[in-house]
């Protein structure tokens, strides 16, 4: 087969490309040198993108002066907690508004869609009410129950079931199998693609949330990542090598999700008909 010839517009198109990938990396990148630079190698002009002498001292010591390995399980914790209930409620409530057929199910729909203008910060005092009337205070339930539901997944998987063909359903209604039946068996196996997008953002989302776990919480022990790291601020101050060294940790897993569900992200973007 021929390879392709590349046009001077090809080229620029690539460069393009390039510049835009390095401007997004080099933050990041920043950040890791950052993290392994002593306290006075920090501020050395020129700046220097590779330390000269790399420390895993600033690691050691955010783990010896905060209980980080707390933060991290709770923060794993809630974070697949929430995803989990979020992606089989948006999966139900999306099968059931493209497949089933019941009085009012687009008004409910669209109503449901209209609570995505909403902004947080609206709903944060009366959640905050009802978590306390109901005495959930530093509780792993508050942290996880206000992120399991929402109607951004509910619409993404709705789209994906849309267009889906019937033919396989109206098979399985043939073999006497009804709606909870299909979903289980054959919904869920078809939209895996759409699952696992939702859940990449589902748990991007809960990982990163800092403003309502730093409401809800006061015991540092069930604090999330978030709130424990902007304790660092407050604790050490202008000492950068040490909050890089956090924001790193609280980094990593984020990367290893999104590069282990790529293709599905792609996929699952790509068969909803989202932009």
């Amino acid at each position: 087969m021929a390879s392709r010839v590349l046009r001077p517009a090809d080229y620029a198109t690539y460069a393009l490309l390039l510049l835009g990938a390095t401007a997004m990396l080099l933050p990041f990148a920043w950040m890791l040198s950052t993290s392994l630079k002593s306290g006075q190698a920090i501020f050395v002009m020129p700046p220097q993108l590779v330390p000269e002498e790399p420390t895993l001292d600033n690691y050691t010591r955010i783990f010896g002066t905060m209980p980080m390995g707390q933060f991290l399980i709770n923060s794993i914790f809630v974070s697949v907690v929430s995803t989990a209930i979020m992606v089989l409620n948006c999966a139900m409530a999306g099968y059931a508004f493209a497949r089933i057929k019941f009085p009012g199910r687009e008004i409910i729909f669209y109503a449901y869609l209209a609570t995505l203008m909403i902004p947080q910060q609206v709903t944060l005092v009366p959640l905050f009410v009802l978590m306390t009337w109901l005495d959930w205070g530093n509780t792993y339930q508050a942290l996880i129950l206000p992120s399991s539901f929402g109607a951004f997944g509910t619409f993404l998987l709705r789209q994906f079931y849309l267009k889906l063909p019937r033919e396989v359903e109206e098979a399985a209604f043939m073999d006497g199998a009804g709606y909870v039946r299909i979903f289980f068996t054959i919904g869920l196996q078809l939209a895996r693609p759409a699952i696992a997008t939702l859940a990449v953002f589902s748990f991007m989302a809960s990982w990163n949330a800092f403003l309502w776990p730093l409401i809800i919480t006061s015991n540092q022990s069930m604090m999330t990542l978030p709130v424990g790291l902007s304790f660092l601020n407050g604790r050490y101050g202008t000492d950068w090598s040490v909050l890089m060294a956090g924001a790193v940790i609280g980094t990593l897993p984020i990367i290893a999700v999104y590069v282990f569900a790529q293709k599905y992200i792609i996929q699952g973007l790509a068969t909803t008909g989202l932009k």
